[in-house]
């Protein structure tokens, strides 16, 4: 008799990656085979490359989701779509991306009440203030990793225009707790209701 057929470990890309940390992987994702992917080779990813243009490390569909967590904000305005067709492009069909960026709205408010400069909320790198929310983590760009400066900004509403604009089937967004934006996007033949109980169980709430 034929033994028991081994269950496949399902992949994530771990797009815009940074050096490598345990914690760096959203839990939804625990158990999952991860590839890093960044433009930096000092974070020593295992694969090196802008996420505008994976061709030359990712030629075909190889994953089954993309976590990609404080990333897109570094790209330009211009560069975000082709991201986002960059994703679709090296997902599988039934596939899809996690996203999390900071959350402009919130943010504004944050600075049109007088506290620009003034720490919001502790990162495992320091203190976070509106500056570095709207620019880029200061400290990070002062020793030189300028890939650390934001180019662009996201509401809910634009990160979810994009995403649909790209050709996911369907995107969803979220408020965080830490003036942060969360957003799912779909591939044609993703399984939503499943994908969506397993982040609620992880807490995160994608009300559609």
């Amino acid at each position: 008799a034929d033994g028991p057929v081994a269950q496949v470990a399902k992949r994530v890309l771990n797009a815009g990656s940074g050096p490598y940390s345990p914690k760096k992987l959203h839990s939804v994702f625990e158990g999952w085979d991860e590839v890093r992917l960044d433009i930096d080779p000092r974070a020593k990813p295992h694969l090196v490359s802008s996420i505008t243009d994976m061709r030359a490390v990712i030629p075909e569909p190889a994953f089954d989701a993309i976590w990609c967590s404080h990333n897109i904000e570094h790209l330009y305005a211009h560069e975000v779509k082709p991201a986002f067709l960059e994703f679709r492009r090296v997902l599988k069909p039934g596939g899809f991306a996690l996203i999390t960026c900071p959350d402009i709205e919130a943010v504004a408010k944050l600075i049109v009440s007088g506290k620009f400069e003034t720490p919001a909320y502790m990162s495992p790198a320091g203190p976070v203030a509106a500056l570095d929310m709207v620019y880029g983590y200061s400290p990070s760009i002062e020793q030189g990793n300028v890939f650390m400066a934001h180019n662009t900004g996201f509401t809910a509403e634009r990160l979810g225009n994009l995403l649909v604009d790209s050709g996911f089937r369907e995107a969803w967004t979220t408020k965080g707790k830490i003036y942060d934006l969360w957003a799912v996007a779909l591939m044609p033949e993703a399984d939503g209701p499943s994908i969506q109980r397993s982040l609620l169980d992880c807490g995160l709430n994608f009300v559609r």
